[in-house]
Formats: C-alpha cells, structure tokens, sequence
C-alpha cells in the first residue's frame, strides 16, 4: 500500500511540472509517391524557403530553426523564395493546390503576412492548428523530383524554446 502511495506521489509531482503541448496533425494532400520526408529542427521556426520551378510545382523547402537553417528536402532547382519570420511571429496556416506534385503553396504568420510559390492549379487545401496558440512545427510528406506530398504538424512552443537572440 505504501508503495502505492508513493508512486502516485511521484507520478504526480512529475506531471506537475510537464507544460500542455496542444499538438495536432494535418494530414498529407498529394499523390505520395516517392520517398518519405521529415523537415524537422529545435525551436520556432524563424525562416521559410522554398524552391519553385518557374511558376509550376514545388520542389524543395528549407526552415530555419532559431539560427540553424535545416537540411532541404527535396531539391534546390528552380527559383529560391524567402520569408524571414519576426520575432514572435509564427506560421499558423499552410495552403495551396496539388495534383500530382504540390503544385503551390502559402505560409500565413500570425502578423498576416504570406510566402507563395508555385502555380495555383489542382485541388485545393487549407491546413491549421486545432488550438489557437499552437503554430507549425514541421512538415512531414513525400519527394519524387518535387514534392508530392505535404502534412503539417501542429504545436505550442514553450518560452524556453522561443528565443533566437544569441547568447
């Protein structure tokens, strides 16, 4: 019995301190074919690219993590674009069309501002978090020559995490 109680008090005093996470999940639009993707890092996610190929499809993406940009998935061909997020401001919406590949795609922040790419063309979709103070965490897919899938993964991210001032 006293081992009981003790337990109960350690699981307790250990949850205590665990902070809500609020993740959801996105599912992937796309055909799926090809190989499987996961662009992930540590932190907010302060800086977006994308590679798209000449007003068609999408091909790559890139996040930058606090300071440390991520490897990119799928490949660097056509023309690179760029949003530097401010600090503070997170992605909260990815939209866009798809057929076979990702055909194009929007970021939205929470200031409103967008990054788009690609050629509207296809079958639309909207992803966003369930919970209002959850933001993108990463992206998860499959890559063919270009992306051909794309799902999203929604979180909070803790003040501990939040910060890409330099120390």
């Amino acid at each position: 019995m006293h081992y009981l109680v003790l337990f109960t008090l350690l699981a307790a005093s250990a949850l205590a301190d665990v902070q809500p996470q609020y993740y959801s999940f996105s599912p992937a639009v796309g055909s799926g074919s090809g190989t499987s993707y996961s662009l992930t890092g540590e932190g907010r996610i302060t800086a977006v690219r994308v590679w798209e190929a000449y007003n068609n499809y999408i091909y790559g993406f890139q996040f930058r993590y606090g300071l440390i940009w991520s490897s990119v998935v799928g490949s660097k061909s056509g023309n690179p674009l760029e949003m530097e997020l401010f600090d503070d401001e997170a992605i909260i919406q990815i939209s866009g069309k798809y057929a076979h590949y990702v055909q194009s795609v929007v970021f939205t922040t929470t200031r409103g501002r967008t990054l788009r790419a690609g050629q509207p063309s296809g079958h639309s979709f909207n992803m966003y978090p369930t919970h209002s103070e959850a933001e993108l965490r990463f992206i998860s897919g499959r890559v063919h020559g270009a992306i051909t899938s794309i799902g999203a993964h929604w979180g909070v991210v803790h003040s501990a995490v939040n910060s890409t001032a330099e120390h």
